[in-house]
């Protein structure tokens, strides 16, 4: 097994503060949401802990963008051109995950420098971080002071939409805390890609 440096120290350290932070959001969202039903907090420690791990994870999601924006790293984010090229990866890797792991069968998308992504990754991840996430920063930012976004929220179409994105996305990124590490599990061994998201160092043939 071969080296390969793919995950470097800021984004490790931007990894694991948003992963933490995403389930402290995810928790006291809970209790905010269903405070009958969840109490573990006093309720105002419960607010505070949600807006001002927001407000981190924010400060954490821009410094990631800045990261990639300024380095040659955002190539692992570019999208395949070739439509062919990507539909026939993007069908190879769907057998795999539907049909061909449980054979054990190799993965057909091979890690490199700046492909550590495989098709199916590439697309979800740029939907999540340039899109999802944004969103959820947002609706979240207006709900925190909805006299001050007042404007925003009624461009939005009220409250009741900006509250209805905002849980929605909540119960997507619940689905995907529980996603996510299974689909990390999936290395040549469970624990290799977490592994690597500690040492920066993915094994690869």
């Amino acid at each position: 097994m071969e080296k390969l440096y793919v995950h470097p120290l800021p984004v490790r350290i931007w990894h694991w503060i948003n992963a933490a932070g995403f389930i402290v959001l995810i928790l006291t969202g809970i209790q905010l949401r269903y405070a009958d039903l969840f109490h573990v907090l006093p309720f105002p420690v419960t607010v505070r802990a949600h807006n001002w791990v927001g407000f981190t994870l924010i400060v954490n999601y821009f410094l990631w963008l800045l990261f990639y924006l300024f380095t040659d790293k955002i190539k692992v984010y570019h999208p395949e051109l070739d439509p062919a090229k990507h539909f026939r990866n993007t069908l190879r890797q769907l057998q795999y995950y539907g049909y061909g792991i449980f054979k054990g069968d190799p993965n057909p998308h091979h890690v490199s420098l700046y492909h550590k992504f495989n098709p199916l990754q590439s697309v979800a991840y740029q939907v999540i971080m340039i899109l999802l996430v944004p969103i959820q920063f947002y609706t979240g930012l207006l709900l925190w002071d909805l006299e001050r976004f007042g404007g925003s929220v009624a461009l939005f179409g009220g409250v009741r939409v900006v509250d209805t994105v905002h849980v929605s996305l909540f119960v997507f990124f619940i689905a995907f805390i529980f996603v996510h590490p299974y689909l990390a599990s999936l290395g040549h061994t469970w624990s290799a890609h977490f592994k690597a998201m500690l040492t920066g160092y993915e094994e690869v043939d």
